[in-house]
This record gives C-alpha cells, structure tokens and sequence, in this order.
C-alpha cells in the first residue's frame, strides 16, 4: 500500500506554500517530512488529513483517490490516525475509554484486547483505569499513539509529536513509538523541525525547502551525499560558510577547501561538519586560529577556533576524541578532510 502526492501545491492567499511537491510513502514505512518553518511540510500533511482542501495535483491511497481539485473525501471517511503535538486526549474519560473511542462499535471483548494490546505496544500495559491527568506529557502522548493505532488505520499522520515532551524523555518516547509504528505495519508521515529526531526515527526524510522537496532519502544517504546546502548543514552538527573559489580552492575564512569543479571567481558555501576539521600543532603558517573554547562532551571533545582581529566571525567547531595538547588560549593549525566537508553554488 502507497500514500502518493502527485504534483502538490498550495497557496495562502497570494503566498506559494507547496510547489510541484510529488512524494510516496510505503506501508511498514515511517518517512518524516523535515525542514525549516514555513517550508510547507504541516501543509502537506493537513492535505493529507483532509484539513486543507486540495487546490493542484493529487493524493491518493493505493491508487485511489483521496482528493484532487474539485473532488476529496471527507476526513472522517480517510482511514487515517492522527497524533499531534497537543495531545487531545478526552480529560473525563480513561485511557481506555480514550482508546475505546474509534473502536466503540466492535463488541466489548474485541475492545479490551484491541486496548491491552495497544498499550503494551507503547509500554503502558496496566494503564486502563487511569486518567490524562494523572499521566506525565510523555505517557499521555504514548496513550494518543495507542488510540490513533487502536482502529487499524492504513496510515498514521504524526505533526511535531513530541516537540511538547521534556527532552529528557524525548529520545524513549521516539523509540517506543518508532516500535509500535513499525509493529502496527502502518504507512507513517511524520513532521519534525528536527533533524535528529528525524534520524533517530526515520527510515526516509523527505527535506522540505521553499516548498519542495529539496531530496528525499534515507538517513545514511542524506548524510554521506546531501544535494543542497540546506540538507546538509542539517545534519551533524554543520556549519556553513561563504567562500569565493580561487586557484580550484574555496576561500573561507578558516582555511582553504579543494573545489576542483568550481571555476575561479565562483560564489560559493562551504559546509563543514565538527569531525572533518583536522588540527594540528600552530606552525606560524595562514591556516593558524586561537582556541577560545574546549568541552567536554562525553564521547569526544569540542574545540572552537577563532580568528584573531574577527571576533564578527563565526567560531569554527571541531570535534576531536582527546585534548592532547589543546588549551583555551593556545593556537592550532586548520584544514579539512574531504568526508565531512561539501561544497555547494552560492544562492543567487
């Protein structure tokens, strides 16, 4: 089974929300729709709720059509569950008279298996007789998975589900939601500002920018070969900075980087991740930055590099795994390794 979107777009008014977008996601498949605010990634998934009427293109579920200009099933008839950022768990009822709720018609004993068998998968087995505000934010959210899954949707529609979870228990939650969505074998839309959210739960992130789909793919690939700029100053930690290409290297203020398929004079961004700044002893030459921070960060060290008479200038982060000779105050010599480090035209 396939949820499609063939050729989306939206407009607010005169604002151009979706351009062109066509994307698919697959049953047993949690794909999240990552991007910046305003890049239309909430959009697209309200179009797939029926929230927003269609205006271009097309939506269909395995072939049929959901909606189209002029024709779209209601929500209530897509066979859709939905989980927001706010809960909206019924206050007067329990947990599982909430998950009860889409399931109300089957017999009584079809819905306390469905119920036991929801909350076990988001590990709250036991949980029936409470109430939403008995639960923590967390196990209220989990209790709203367990009620968008009890009707046996084709698909699950998921919008910044745990962007109102304390980070502490951010990282269990995704993972206990992860498996009950992979168990239930649903076709899952996920919308996060997140990028390591998206990572951690993901197996495809769609990269939303301007309304579009700037590439689509899976976690490890968006990361090794990124197409944009924007994709990959996403992820790992990146840094983006000007540079104009001379003698086939990009000219940043930290350093030249080899851009041997940039013509000289090109504009260009030079995005560099923490582990491909390599430092060594300061040897007087013109790659040689103070260091005016080290941390410690559990499994490998931050170094931030500043350039003397630019204090305008970005810091350059570097991660190494130990100090050995490093200290605030000290000076190290910069270049970059070619993994890590990407080279992209400048946006005119």
């Amino acid at each position: 089974m396939t949820l499609a979107f063939r050729n989306v777009g939206h407009r607010y008014g005169n604002h151009q929300v979706l351009s062109g977008v066509s994307l698919e996601a697959r049953a047993g498949e949690i794909l999240c729709l990552l991007g910046p605010s305003g890049s239309g990634k909430t959009t697209l998934l309200r179009l797939a709720a029926g929230l927003e009427v269609l205006q271009e293109g097309s939506i269909d579920l395995d072939g049929a059509v959901l909606a189209m200009p002029g024709r779209a099933l209601p929500p209530e008839k897509r066979p859709f569950g939905m989980v927001f950022q706010d809960n909206a768990l019924f206050p007067h009822l329990t947990v599982a008279e909430n998950i009860a709720f889409g399931i109300n018609r089957r017999p009584k004993e079809e819905q306390a298996r469905i119920i036991a068998q929801r909350l076990a998968a988001v590990g709250l087995s036991g949980f029936e007789p409470r109430y939403p505000h008995t639960l923590s934010g967390g196990q209220q959210q989990r209790v709203a998975l367990a009620r968008a899954l009890a009707p046996e949707p084709a698909a699950m529609l998921l919008d910044e589900p745990f962007a109102s979870v304390d980070v502490t228990r951010r990282r269990s939650l995704r993972e206990e939601a992860r498996r009950a969505l992979k168990s239930a074998g649903v076709i899952t839309l996920v919308v996060t500002h997140d990028p390591v959210e998206a990572m951690e739960i993901a197996d495809r992130i769609a990269v939303m920018e301007r309304g579009r789909i700037a590439q689509c793919a899976t976690p490890a690939d968006l990361y090794a070969n990124p197409a944009s700029a924007l994709v990959a100053s996403l992820f790992g930690e990146a840094q983006r900075f000007p540079a104009m290409v001379a003698g086939g290297s990009a000219m940043t203020a930290y350093g030249p980087v080899p851009a041997p398929d940039y013509r000289d004079g090109a504009a260009v961004e030079v995005i560099v991740r923490p582990e491909a700044v390599r430092l060594a002893p300061a040897n007087g030459g013109e790659n040689t930055f103070n260091i005016s921070d080290l941390r410690f960060l559990g499994r490998d060290w931050l170094v931030l590099l500043s350039a003397a008479g630019a204090p305008a200038l970005e810091p350059l982060r570097a991660r190494v795994p130990e100090p050995s000779g490093l200290k605030i105050g000290a000076a190290a010599a910069v270049n970059f390794a070619p993994q890590g480090t990407f080279i992209f035209a400048a946006r005119v």
